[in-house]
């Protein structure tokens, strides 16, 4: 009697196909029996020792990996970025690699605030116009919107012509992928090479869009090629969630020089199964992402967060209102964006605008740039913008925003509270008009065909509104200062109200309301900005835009994408209220036929008719047609390449051979020699019985990450 061959010679066995679920028991319990199998050969010599000890520490080292190029690709992306931006406005003559700042480094005469030196030379002053003046502003206009049509279009063919899943900010996907699904390439190194040259391309072209989100695709992505290196997490779908669920944190770690918070971000965000040994992995990976990107130190300063900013004023009590204020404003925009952009990216899915992507991403660069660029707020790199309504007004500040009516007579003295002049006032209809045109422009800007993230406008808009209400404020307070309501801390002469902190909170509003992220967020903003003490202010507006957004919405962005997408997500934070039964949700219901598959009775002739009239992705195993007693599962995929195996090693296999999968094989002369699969079989799939409640099976689902569940009776 012949029989097939162990499993383990049947290439393709316990892998998945494209757009499919895994089964993470299946692959736990696969970890599990290689583990055991490494710990027992470890006694048998030197050799072995040294591979379980590799085999130990292999997760350590991949995640090593993992944060050290994360932290790499992030500095050329930071650097690349800032470069070809400033190429919009002029270019350094001297070394044409130079951005503007470091073009300036070299002078002495500069006062950066204007970027007056005169190293750097605008288009208009190499077509020799003066820096001034209708001729000046129209060279340098046409150029802006030239540049970036130009960087537009390039980032645009390339997503679509190497690795169209590069575009968009990729989170979504990243939270279906951990939660147990398969997209094959969409961590692929072509998605990752486009990924990383097209979000340069698509920052400097000046679009409404930000590059945080896309570091957590591209940290994924290299959390995927290098976890190749290491079979342990290459062959084990399961596993290599483990690796991913650090990469993000990586990316979110480097993206805004926040290492906490990218831990913070992947446990409540992203990661689906988050054990306490992928914590301390995530924690290791954020932190060497974040010490290799400070090395380089992109930006040039000593500060490694995006917006370092520097208030002392403690803030007072009853500034809680206008702070939870914000978070009810921030929750408002978040929810108008929401609900636009998802109306929006389902009619761009099923009209014939999806047909052309490079398109419709030129003429949304074109209409940014002719509107960007007459507004300083708009046409000004958005981080600057974050930047500068972050900040304190100080004796050097030159912008419109800081143009108090002050007298500066003592340099060391605190900055008295002002009369706001005809500047702030001017600022603040363009910082209206801005937060307008930037929302519009992000609606419309998140999800075409470039790599584009949401972070940085969405903070950008909760800035400007933040900015906008603390400006209020403070000027209540200089006309107001001896009311109850500022507990008499103004009436000092100091100033007690700072916008900068109100923009800050703002921000954090917006973003809280439109990614619905809480503990993570305020982490993110506390470490972003150095700002410690501000911790409540920033819950209080985090709880509040949160509760808003929820209650105007019940979906978080990703969220809402993930639906749109159709991609199978069961969102283990969600709450199912379900009366039914198992016996009423099962397919096919108890009337009509049950495809199975007996244990020892069947032909391959049989099997291979089953596996061509119906779809399923496994079939149960049956004592016989008589008797549906549950023997094991067995799943299609295994069964096709078990059976083809088969054909090509074992003589005599035919359309006749009986297929056993339990009991003993049949004594005596064979013709046709039978074909093992017990090897194949699950002899122990998860079950329920006919009775069990819906709201258990879910959880079944959600907590163990099952692909399917047999209802039994009975047995």
């Amino acid at each position: 009697m012949s029989t097939a061959g162990d499993t383990d010679e049947i290439p393709g066995i316990g892998q998945y196909d494209d757009f499919h679920t895994i089964d993470w028991q299946r692959d736990i319990a696969r970890d599990r029996m290689r583990h055991r199998y490494i710990v027992k050969k470890r006694q048998d010599s030197i050799w072995n020792l040294i591979k379980g000890a590799h085999d130990a520490w292999s997760g350590w080292v991949c995640v090593l990996l993992v944060g050290v190029c994360t932290g790499v690709v992030a500095g050329v992306i930071d650097i690349g970025a800032s470069w070809m931006t400033d190429l919009k406005f002029g270019i350094c003559p001297q070394a044409f690699w130079f951005n503007r700042e470091q073009c300036c480094w070299s002078n002495d005469e500069i006062t950066f605030d204007h970027g007056n030196c005169s190293q750097w030379m605008t288009w208009a002053q190499l077509f020799g116009e003066s820096k001034e003046g209708v001729g000046a502003y129209i060279i340098s206009y046409l150029f802006y919107i030239v540049w970036a049509l130009l960087f537009a279009a390039l980032s645009a063919s390339l997503v679509r012509m190497f690795a169209p899943y590069a575009c968009g900010s990729g989170i979504p996907e990243i939270k279906t992928i951990l939660s147990g699904f398969i997209i094959r390439g969409y961590l692929g190194k072509w998605t990752l090479i486009i990924k990383v040259v097209g979000l340069i391309l698509s920052v400097s072209s000046g679009l409404s869009l930000g590059k945080e989100g896309p570091m957590v695709h591209i940290a994924s992505c290299l959390g995927n090629i290098l976890s190749y290196l290491f079979p342990k997490y290459g062959r084990n779908e399961a596993k290599k969630r483990e690796i991913l669920s650090a990469a993000a944190a990586a990316g979110v770690s480097v993206a805004f020089g926040a290492p906490i918070g990218g831990v913070l971000f992947s446990l409540e965000e992203v990661s689906y199964y988050f054990p306490l040994k992928t914590l301390w992995r995530s924690f290791f990976c954020a932190l060497i992402a974040a010490f290799i990107l400070r090395s380089i130190n992109p930006f040039g300063n000593e500060h490694s967060v995006l917006f370092f900013v520097e208030y002392n004023k403690p803030w007072i009590f009853f500034e809680l209102i206008p702070f939870v204020g914000l978070g009810i404003i921030g929750g408002c925009i978040a929810t108008i964006f929401i609900k636009a952009n998802i109306y929006w990216c389902r009619y761009r899915k099923y009209s014939k605008l999806g047909q052309y992507p490079v398109t419709e991403v030129l003429v949304v660069t074109l209409v940014t740039a002719i509107i960007a660029y007459p507004n300083p707020y708009t046409r000004m790199n958005t981080s600057q913008l974050i930047y500068l309504l972050f900040n304190q007004c100080g004796i050097s500040n030159s912008d419109p925003l800081c143009d108090y009516n002050r007298n500066f007579t003592d340099v060391n003295k605190a900055i008295e509270k002002a009369a706001a002049g005809p500047g702030v006032y001017q600022a603040i209809w363009l910082l209206m008009l801005a937060l307008v045109l930037k929302l519009v422009m992000t609606v419309f800007t998140f999800g075409i065909k470039v790599p584009c993230g949401l972070f940085i406008p969405s903070l950008a808009l909760g800035a400007i509104a933040g900015r906008i209400v603390g400006i209020g404020v403070e000027q209540l307070a200089y006309k107001y200062p001896k009311i109850w309501l500022f507990s008499g801390e103004c009436s000092t002469g100091d100033d007690c109200i700072t916008p900068g902190l109100y923009a800050m909170v703002g921000a954090a509003a917006v973003l809280g309301g439109v990614t619905r992220m809480t503990v993570s967020l305020v982490v993110i903003m506390f470490e972003l900005t150095g700002g410690v003490r501000y911790i409540v202010p920033l819950m209080a507006a985090a709880m509040a835009s949160k509760w808003v957004g929820d209650a105007l919405g019940r979906q978080g962005i990703y969220d809402a994408h993930i639906a749109l997408n159709g991609y199978p997500f069961l969102d283990s934070k969600d709450e199912f209220q379900h009366t039914s039964l198992a016996a009423d949700v099962m397919q096919p219901k108890r009337n009509e036929t049950l495809s199975v598959i007996t244990q020892d009775s069947m032909t391959v002739d049989d099997v291979e008719t089953l596996l061509k009239e119906t779809e399923h992705n496994g079939y149960p195993v049956v004592v016989s047609k008589e008797s549906q007693y549950l023997v094991g599962f067995v799943l299609r995929r295994d069964l096709n390449l078990a059976i083809a195996n088969a054909r090509r090693t074992v003589e005599g296999i035919t359309g006749q051979s009986v297929v056993v999968f339990a009991g003993s094989p049949q004594q005596g002369v064979m013709s046709p020699p039978q074909l093992m699969l017990s090897r194949i079989l699950d002899m122990a799939p998860i079950t329920v019985t006919d009775q069990t409640p819906m709201e258990t099976v879910v959880d079944m689902f959600r907590k163990l990450g099952l692909r399917q569940t047999l209802v039994t009776h009975n047995g």
